[in-house]
């Protein structure tokens, strides 16, 4: 397209677009993982040509590498105390009409202000339902433009299971009237996303697997590596498997090794005070570690988790591993991803409701016993395939 009405430095005057420009919605309620994912993604998009800026709905989040994005702060929301049915504000405060308004007015502000070729939303129509206030109008705003964008959803590889049929026709509805691709970031042969949205044929010609979007590699191996990792994710929901770890420790082969605690940036004071005090003399423990891929490289066990983000980590590390998958509220997905990584031999599995001290060492002892089968999930190359394909539709879209 040549945009006739601005003159234009990204375009030439025959139409080619020299730096696609792409918009990406980005909106974490709990927890820091799809923002982890999303960092991945953004820095692969700069990295390979595009022009990257990020509708950042969330609470900030330090330690990332957004690449050469631009990252613009909405009004942050979260998930309430009660979960997902109730969003608040950065003060705990349950949002109102006029703070959506101001939301919406913002995000539309962004996106005419940045004119994207491509418009990116992570989760939704599959998830972020409650976002609906600033999406829809989103979305109507890409289609009323005489230059649309390509709009395409970004979502992990397994999703929630057990929706409502009243739901499932809604994300179909919305990905035929208002989406050109879905990019599921996972690998068909590992888990095809009709395993966990089995409708997928009525969406089929819009599917694109990116494969796993996981680490960059560092070649320097970290100074203080340790044999066993314990992490906690975001830390929001894991104080229960911390706790089930150390009292395990002393029951395990590895009692002697060195352990790390990594309890994720939202595990409350207390307990991390707690955790540190109760600490023998061959662990350490701290908050966050942004070279947590490099650490399960060299390790010899992970205790997490199953995550997509950790599972991506672990899994580009070749590190055994014990999964404990958050399944409360009546969540699936982590279960199924830890469900099949232990049908392949690459994990064992502790249940929630099993997290006993005695579970949990038996479960160190049998992973630490494996031999790794060196499962094929798939390539750890998401971020930059991801770019590869919005560049095939994008030079599609042209033709």
């Amino acid at each position: 397209r040549y945009r006739h009405d601005v003159a234009d430095p990204n375009y030439t005057s025959s139409g080619v677009c020299l730096m696609p420009r792409v918009l990406f919605y980005v909106q974490h309620l709990l927890g820091i993982g799809h923002v982890v994912r999303a960092a991945r993604i953004a820095n692969a998009l700069s990295s390979n040509g595009f022009e990257v800026n990020v509708a950042f709905g969330g609470p900030a989040v330090e330690g990332f590498n957004w690449g050469s994005a631009q990252l613009h702060h909405l009004p942050a929301i979260s998930s309430g105390p009660a979960g997902f049915a109730t969003l608040v504000n950065a003060e705990g405060e349950e949002i109102n009409e006029t703070f959506k308004q101001h939301r919406q007015d913002d995000l539309l502000a962004l996106f005419d202000r940045t004119d994207p070729d491509v418009l990116l939303i992570e989760a939704y129509p599959f998830a972020r339902r409650g976002m609906r206030f600033e999406l829809r109008p989103l979305l109507d705003a890409a289609h009323a433009k005489s230059h649309r964008p390509i709009i395409a959803s970004s979502i992990r590889d397994i999703l929630q299971e057990g929706r409502m049929p009243k739901r499932i026709k809604e994300t179909t509805e919305l990905l035929h009237d208002y989406f050109d691709a879905v990019l599921v970031h996972g690998d068909e042969r590992f888990a095809p996303l009709s395993m966990s949205f089995p409708e997928t044929n009525l969406i089929s010609g819009m599917v694109h697997y990116t494969g796993i979007v996981g680490p960059a590699r560092n070649a320097v191996p970290p100074a203080d590596h340790a044999d066993i990792i314990v992490s906690a994710g975001g830390g929001a929901v894991g104080a229960d498997l911390l706790h089930a770890a150390l009292n395990a420790l002393p029951a395990t082969k590895a009692s002697t090794a060195r352990w790390l605690f990594v309890t994720g940036p939202n595990l409350d004071a207390e307990t991390y005070d707690d955790l540190q005090a109760s600490l023998p003399e061959n662990c350490s423990i701290e908050r966050f570690r942004k070279d947590l891929p490099d650490l399960f490289h060299h390790a010899k066990l992970s205790i997490s988790q199953a995550g997509y983000n950790t599972v991506a980590d672990i899994l580009a590390g070749g590190c055994r591993c014990v999964l404990v998958p958050f399944s409360r509220g009546g969540e699936t997905e982590q279960t199924r991803r830890a469900e099949l990584l232990e049908r392949s031999g690459r994990a064992v599995m502790v249940s929630e409701n099993n997290l006993t001290p005695e579970a949990m060492a038996r479960a160190i002892d049998q992973a630490l016993g494996q031999d790794l089968p060196g499962t094929d999930t798939g390539e750890a190359n998401g971020a930059r395939q991801t770019a590869m394909i919005l560049k095939k539709l994008l030079a599609e879209k042209e033709t």
